[in-house]
């Protein structure tokens, strides 16, 4: 059966502008696109103990199904949530299927009718999509400015406000200022909310997020930390007080109305996270990489080029879908996967190259990569 006719119209609307998605091949090129940033998701010792650790406590036989509340509360989830809590300083942690999960389950539920959200306006999809979600009223502010989020929240005396940001944004890389934003938070008893995606496993002595690395985790309402990136598997967890574990548990959708984690992939999460606590000189290899490709950026000239960051996240602004999809398909055929960054996903004008660094990234290919960006620009 064919699709309705104005979806088709939305399609062909994507290819006119050189903006179609499509599913990319296996290819074996260098890789500067992943969010594997020290390289968990291709631990041969991970796999390795989780299938060790399943067959030896006979988990796999014994582990169940479906909803978290009905059967698939399987022990390996009280196991490794206590670890998680107990890892991140926090009173409780909650496991959800996905960062994806995660946001909209928190936002949909926590945020009542006539709170307000405050959230920057550079916030991931899943974020949005929970608020939209929420009966609470929203509004955005300008992207890492906190004079304009103070103008804001000032609208709104007497008022339970939750403020929304990011600690390392997915398209830029940078970071907020953090200090300032639990100060300005304090002042006005909003309640803070971060998403920690692209922190876990990058910031701090053992990948714990700049939160904690920042000693600022006492003062947030809400961490959220994805798998997905840093620990290379799938879930997330929201980290809070016991109260908001409960919470979450009554009330959020995403939660309750979804099979729970197989043993498998909760014992992945907590092998993964038992690792950070031994893979230092793996963290700090990333680190390092990152120092690099920021050196030698400025040292070929690209820095103007560049989103400031000191993440593992660097942008390459090159307006125009083709512009950018050319330039990525060039790095691509030396054998670099660098990833284009087409509109609507960034603002038209934005389009970018996205350059994930990981711990694995030789200095030689940073460099290389560079080389041949500078050559392809200029």
């Amino acid at each position: 059966m064919k699709l309705p006719e104005n979806l088709i119209q939305k399609l062909e609307n994507r290819k006119q502008n050189n903006s179609l998605r499509r599913l990319p091949s296996f290819n074996n090129l260098v890789d500067f696109s992943s969010n594997d940033y020290i390289g968990f998701s291709r631990s041969e010792s991970i796999f390795k103990l989780v299938h060790h650790y399943l067959i030896e406590n006979d988990i796999i036989q014994n582990g169940a199904t479906g909803s978290r509340l009905i059967s698939g509360n399987h022990s390996l989830y009280q196991i490794a949530e206590s670890f998680i809590s107990q890892f991140h300083e926090s009173e409780s942690a909650l496991i959800f299927n996905s960062g994806y999960d995660a946001n909209v389950g928190f936002f949909s539920a926590v945020p009542q009718r006539n709170d307000v959200i405050l959230y920057d306006e550079l916030s991931h999809a899943s974020i949005r999509d929970g608020i939209t979600m929420s009966n609470a009223k929203s509004y955005k502010f300008n992207h890492n400015d906190f004079e304009d989020l103070e103008r804001l929240v000032l609208k709104f005396p007497e008022t339970n406000i939750y403020i929304v940001t990011e600690t390392v944004f997915s398209m830029d890389g940078d970071s907020p200022n953090l200090e300032q934003l639990v100060k300005l938070s304090e002042k006005y008893n909003c309640y803070l909310i971060v998403d920690e995606a692209h922190t876990l496993g990058v910031f701090g002595e053992k990948g714990e997020g700049l939160i904690q690395y920042l000693n600022l985790h006492n003062s947030v309402f809400a961490r959220i930390m994805t798998f997905g990136k840093g620990l290379g598997c799938h879930g997330a967890a929201v980290l809070g007080s016991l109260e908001l574990k409960e919470y979450l548990v009554n009330f959020s959708r995403s939660f309750i109305y979804t099979t729970g984690l197989s043993p498998h992939s909760v014992s992945t999460i907590l092998t993964a996270y038992q690792h950070l606590e031994t893979e230092k000189e793996t963290i700090e290899k990333l680190r390092q990489n990152i120092v690099f490709f920021n050196q030698q950026k400025n040292l070929l000239g690209l820095k103007p080029m560049f989103v400031r960051s000191k993440s593992a996240i660097q942008s390459a602004i090159i307006p125009g879908n083709e512009n950018v999809k050319q330039l990525a398909q060039q790095l691509q055929d030396k054998g670099f996967d660098v990833k284009p960054i087409l509109s609507p996903t960034v603002p038209e004008g934005q389009e970018r190259l996205r350059f994930c660094i990981h711990s694995y990234n030789s200095e030689e290919e940073i460099n290389q990569v560079l080389v041949f960006l500078r050559d392809f620009v200029f």
